[in-house]
């Protein structure tokens, strides 16, 4: 593929789907990309590859009903490797974005790149940092990275007596993937004992959950992290904080991310050069001597203590819903910027963000994070996206006959930008409201935090 480039000597103006985005910089031509996955983190890739200069050939396996609004989709599994690998063999993408970590495990990258198709995702070496919680554990501490003491056990008895030595908290850990809910906070021995138990005796991981981790708690608030890589250099994208909890107020169970916001107060200037000097300086070094060259985007979990800032987990691939509202804030082409990374060039002085905040409020099916039904047709989906700054990026969602409907646990990533995080919370819970469907739950506190700490950013 031949990449022309074109230096823009005044800004241009695009208006879609009644975004403004203002550009000045370096554009690549029209390019073909394939993206692999159908949450809301795909949809939101795919929106923003969208509102690039050029209008690129976008492609989505498998996509959702907001996909298909911007990209083609294409009835091919995230998690078929083969099936993937002669998609792309056939549709010849100048890139391929992989947004799930079960495809980066299971060696995507490692399947395309031998057949000279460009891929912004790790290999399968790589994608272990997220992978095995036990691996990264070990890399970490190999890279002298402020992490939480930790130890390794595959059979329940020594666990639960490591417990009982130790004491609460603890923090159980399955440590394999578990689609965001292998993580179990337990304040009392009980707790701790029926999280061993729910992961090596009664197996409600999988073989994710046949080796865990139990960990030191960390006091503090957590914030999130992400980086692109080329292989060798490195630059971080704007920090923003995560909603595990799917009640209000940070109770019940943990699901894959209730909502999310850009930036998170927390992550100081000072935190934010700390996180890249004891962090990503070091990690990515220790990647280097390993020979594991990384290219893609590696997203540091964080907890930030009285003693700065220490990871808690790493992963291999763009956070959801953190994505949802990292991207509305991105100004400049994305592509180009992908691009470099899959191709080992990335510059890190070319990314550039709005001063803005971000919102992005996840609506969820009844019962998520347990059994959920599908089916149900969602209402208000055009009032919302009206509103103005307002995007729905959606996640379980297909459509059927016509109508959008249902189809995952999180549904819908209701997002906003606003001058400052009050704001943008506005704009966002107004838009939840113009959205109904049977059975739809939200939390009505994201950003809470940031309020609580009374700053306007």
């Amino acid at each position: 593929m031949q990449l022309t480039r074109e230096k823009s000597s005044t800004s241009l103006s695009l208006r879609r789907d009644r975004w403004v985005w203002l550009h000045e910089c370096t554009e690549i031509g029209r390019v073909k990309i394939l993206i692999v996955g159908g949450g809301g983190r795909e949809h939101a890739l795919a929106w923003r590859l969208a509102h690039d200069t050029e209008r690129h050939e976008l492609l989505c396996a498998p996509g959702n009903a907001g996909t298909a609004r911007c990209a083609r989709n294409v009835a091919v599994s995230a998690e078929d490797i083969q099936a993937l690998t002669r998609l792309a063999r056939e549709e010849k993408p100048d890139l391929v974005v992989v947004g799930p970590e079960a495809p980066l495990c299971a060696g995507l990258a490692d399947a395309l790149r031998p057949h000279g198709i460009r891929v912004f995702g790790p290999t399968r070496e790589g994608a272990r940092l997220e992978g095995s919680k036990a691996f990264c554990k070990e890399l970490l501490e190999a890279a002298g990275v402020p992490t939480a003491r930790a130890a390794r056990f595959g059979e329940p008895a020594a666990a639960r007596q490591w417990v009982r030595d130790h004491g609460v908290p603890v923090v159980v850990k399955a440590d394999g993937l578990a689609a965001g809910k292998g993580v179990t906070v337990c304040t009392t021995l009980e707790q701790a004992e029926q999280a061993i138990d729910d992961a090596l005796v009664r197996r409600v991981f999988g073989p994710a959950g046949d080796t865990i981790l139990l960990e030191e708690f960390l006091e503090g608030e957590e914030a999130s992290v992400l980086a692109l890589l080329d292989g060798e250099r490195w630059a971080l994208l704007p920090s923003a904080q995560d909603h595990k909890r799917v009640f209000d107020g940070d109770q019940g169970p943990n699901t894959g991310g209730m909502g999310a916001y850009s930036p998170a107060p927390v992550v100081t200037e000072e935190v934010r050069e700390r996180v890249a000097r004891e962090v990503f300086a070091p990690l990515v070094k220790e990647l280097q001597r390993r020979g594991i060259e990384y290219r893609g985007v590696l997203y540091a979990g964080l907890m930030i203590t009285a003693d700065g800032p220490k990871v808690l987990e790493f992963n291999c691939r763009f956070g959801d819903p953190e994505t949802q509202a990292i991207l509305p804030r991105w100004q400049g082409p994305f592509a180009e910027r992908l691009l470099e990374c899959a191709e080992g060039r990335l510059r890190p002085e070319q990314l550039a963000w709005r001063p803005d905040a971000c919102v992005c409020v996840v609506i969820a099916a009844g019962g998520y994070p347990g059994p959920y039904a599908k089916g149900s047709v969602i209402h208000g989906l055009d009032e919302a996206e009206k509103l103005d700054r307002v995007v729905v990026f959606h996640a379980g969602t297909a459509l059927r006959d016509g109508q959008v409907v249902t189809a995952g646990g999180r549904v819908l990533g209701v997002t906003a930008l606003g001058g400052d995080i009050p704001e943008a919370i506005r704009r966002a819970y107004e838009a939840v409201g113009k959205i109904s469907f049977e059975g739809m739950h939200y939390r009505r506190d994201i950003g809470a935090r940031a309020l609580q700490r009374g700053r306007t950013l």
